[in-house]
């Protein structure tokens, strides 16, 4: 496969620093759509759509508006980033997506997790002392229902089936990824199950994740899986520019908002001092902040550590300008996409030739 790189929203209705304006929920998932339909134009591979169930985000249902993409584009893969199974029923997600990969020719993916925000488990009432026991038995659940149509199952924290027949059927086995924000049990668990594993780096030092690849491709290859086959996504914020000093500087105050934000289901607000933010942008940060040029280097040192098959960008953190969000995804399409993917593609056929 060839490397893939993407955009991932989570549809933030943060106020907007300098308009202190808090965007209405119907332009904002209309603006959505329309990052998807040029990031299709741009050429890139993926665009990701996450859920939460709270006033400042607009997703709840990202299928529906993966569905919307699907209408409006043509090539590009439609994802969730993440669909939180835990709080969800497998069946109904699996329902939903067959429909989307119908509707989009065979592009919809599901990028299942157990929620790093919890707010949607009271909410369908769920326990959260069941929290790791749901997402097993979902998944496995999930995971059923991709293979076998009638399907037989038995959990404890849900009702069997019997002989129940799940309808419609996508063309194709519908990719299931599981989203992992750096705890060993989950990267096991991908592993273990030989799913591709999506995984989450939103601050810090990225090469702190890299025993965590490694863990997870070890499991991978104790289940019997050839960790080879198995694709790893690296997912972290980021914003594109001409130039350096732009995409801080436009950029910041908005990812300042959000990060406040956005962090409050957890106590307080997270700070994000411009210091702190040009830290992230350097070729240790976590993020993928900067320009072009800059943008690749660091995609590139990446691939180095971890050998990964995808990169996702979180564009628009904090509600970022539409119009500069459409510039940093042009820009993504047509000044880092091929340049990475021409560098990949010559580091794994001169890693080739050696090894043969």
């Amino acid at each position: 496969m060839a490397f893939e790189l993407g955009i991932y929203h989570f549809g933030e209705l943060t106020p907007d620093p300098v308009t202190g304006k808090t965007p209405a929920p119907g332009p904002r998932l209309r603006e959505l759509v329309e990052q998807a339909k040029v990031a299709d134009e741009a050429g890139l591979d993926v665009f990701a759509v996450g859920e939460h169930h709270r006033t400042d985000f607009v997703v709840s249902s990202p299928a529906v508006v993966l569905a919307a993409m699907a209408e409006n584009t043509r090539s590009i893969k439609l994802s969730s980033a993440v669909t939180v199974l835990s709080s969800d029923d497998p069946v109904r997600v699996f329902q939903q997506f067959a429909t989307v990969d119908l509707l989009s020719g065979g592009r919809a993916e599901i990028i299942a997790g157990r929620g790093s925000y919890v707010e949607s488990f009271p909410v369908f009432g769920y326990d959260l002392g069941d929290y790791s026991e749901l997402f097993a038995q979902k998944l496995d659940l999930l995971l059923k229902l991709r293979e076998e149509n009638p399907i037989s199952w038995r959990g404890a924290l849900r009702a069997p089936l019997v002989d129940a027949d799940i309808t419609p059927r996508p063309d194709r086995e519908l990719p299931v990824w599981v989203a992992v924000g750096g705890t060993p049990a989950s990267v096991v668990r991908a592993g273990r199950l030989g799913l591709p594993l999506s995984l989450a780096i939103i601050g810090g030092s990225y090469r702190q994740f890299a025993p965590f690849v490694d863990l997870y491709r070890r499991a991978a290859a104790e289940a019997g899986h050839d960790p080879k086959t198995l694709k790893v996504s690296v997912n972290s914020p980021g914003f594109v520019a001409p130039t350096h000093r732009e995409a801080i500087e436009v950029s910041h105050p908005y990812f300042q908002a959000g990060w406040m934000a956005n962090h409050h289901q957890r106590g307080q607000g997270v700070p994000m001092p411009k210091a702190a933010y040009e830290a992230q942008a350097t070729e240790a940060g976590a993020f993928f902040l900067g320009s072009a040029q800059e943008v690749v280097d660091k995609i590139m040192a990446q691939h180095e550590l971890f050998a990964h098959d995808r990169m996702m960008i979180q564009l628009g953190f904090g509600n970022l300008p539409q119009r500069e969000a459409l510039k940093s995804i042009e820009l993504i399409g047509s000044e880092v996409a091929p340049v990475v993917r021409k560098e990949i593609a010559s580091r794994t056929a001169a890693d080739a030739a050696v090894a043969s």
